[in-house]
């Protein structure tokens, strides 16, 4: 455990941490991957082009440097990073690696001397959470090898079937390759996917998330095809399953993992709220929720382009069918004339907080959001406008684990 000296020197550092955060990142990723290249197998290099990943990792040592005093806040965090650790393969014996770059990298920014005190509180900080991380993801790895039909590292599987659900969005159902059982997930966790793509230096790691029920026979994931331009190829491993990978070909996959999850035990109603691709965790829940027929109230409020984009419009309609407990709400921005003529969609345009207040049945909700940041920020703060509370609101972030969206903007009751 850290002493309160050390405590109050991280603490008082987070203010500054906070404002050259992403210029210690950026610092740390340059020289750890000068130093050990075999570690950019870990990691999304669209993520690291766009400095996604730069900025994720800024916004975690700043939100331990604030808490540091009481690290039950990040939690959440950690536990979330450690499941995306566990399912990449990460290593204990990498901590130190990555400490001593990062530590490197504090010092060099705020231009301090490696006997300063606060690199030494900062070290010992490091060595306290890294142990935090590596205890867990122990846990973890333990937990998902041991469980029926579990593995740990990666599994080889086959593509039973391929389905253009979308003009976008194409899903891939597997079986094991070796033909032995599946484990049981949770509702709303990912795979990870390990790929070597022909012409590319590094092995690539893409979570996706399971898009079916967590009792069948298979595994579905639904990828949509994120399109890059030549000078910055982010995309490139949905292109090459969009366009490379079909029926009988094989892919490798870690254990499901993820702590966005149906909260079971809560009587409360459940509202889903997802855009584009967001929809595919909340379809697992979905049909979760409906095969152990449960009589909460359930409200689906969903958000695309058009028809052409929507996928698996017809399964939502499907599980929803004759069940007066669910309600479900299609909203489209641009819809073309034949989702017109055919009245394909419930609301034109985007989802704005007057619409929020109409269809959630109280602000006595479970509610589970999923889409592109920008729209998870703006539900986030129309939900808390509304009264929806904080320890409610449950949401996935589709790339590096991101700030806090429910505590982004300051929200005043309307």
């Amino acid at each position: 455990m850290l002493d309160e000296r050390t405590i109050q020197i991280i603490k008082s550092t987070a203010p500054i941490i906070k404002e050259h955060g992403e210029e210690i990142t950026r610092c740390f990723y340059q020289r750890l991957f000068h130093r050990h290249p075999e570690l950019l197998n870990y990691f999304n290099q669209a993520n690291q082009r766009q400095g996604r990943q730069q900025q994720a990792l800024a916004n975690a040592v700043w939100a331990v440097a604030e808490n540091i005093d009481q690290l039950e806040k990040v939690l959440p965090m950690v536990e979330g990073i450690a499941h995306k650790h566990r399912a990449l393969g990460v290593k204990a014996e990498q901590y130190p690696i990555v400490g001593e770059n990062l530590l490197i990298a504090i010092q060099k920014v705020l231009g301090l001397s490696p006997t300063d005190e606060i690199m030494k509180a900062w070290e010992q900080a490091y060595g306290v959470i890294a142990e935090v991380f590596i205890g867990k993801e122990a846990e973890m790895t333990a937990k998902a090898a041991n469980q029926h039909g579990g593995w740990s590292g990666f599994r080889e599987f086959i593509v039973q079937k391929k389905v253009q659900e979308s003009s976008v969005i194409a899903s891939f159902y597997l079986t094991p390759a070796d033909h032995g059982a599946l484990p049981t997930f949770q509702p709303g966790q990912y795979i990870t996917l390990q790929m070597s793509i022909p012409g590319s230096p590094y092995t690539h790691n893409r979570h996706y998330s399971l898009s079916n029920g967590p009792d069948e026979a298979f595994w579905r994931i639904s990828v949509k095809h994120e399109m890059g331009g030549e000078a910055d190829p982010d995309g490139r491993v949905s292109t090459y399953l969009h366009e490379k990978v079909g029926e009988g070909d094989h892919l490798w996959l870690s254990a499901p993992a993820g702590n966005f999850v149906l909260e079971k035990s809560s009587s409360r109603p459940v509202v889903f709220l997802s855009a584009g691709v967001g929809l595919t965790p909340l379809l697992s829940m979905f049909s979760s929720l409906v095969l152990s027929h449960s009589s909460r109230e359930i409200v689906w409020i969903h958000a695309t382009q058009n028809g052409d984009v929507h996928a698996l419009a017809k399964e939502v309609e499907k599980w929803g069918k004759g069940k007066e407990n669910i309600k479900t709400y299609t909203f489209y921005e641009n819809p073309t004339p034949i989702d017109r003529e055919s009245k394909c969609f419930d609301y034109e345009g985007r989802i704005e907080v007057d619409h929020l207040r109409q269809l959630l049945p109280s602000t006595e909700v479970d509610v589970y959001l999923c889409g592109s940041v920008p729209f998870m920020r703006k539900m986030a703060t129309d939900l808390k406008r509304i009264g929806v509370r904080n320890n409610q609101i449950h949401y996935e972030v589709f790339g590096p684990t991101a700030a806090d969206i429910k505590e982004e903007t300051e929200i005043t009751h309307q």
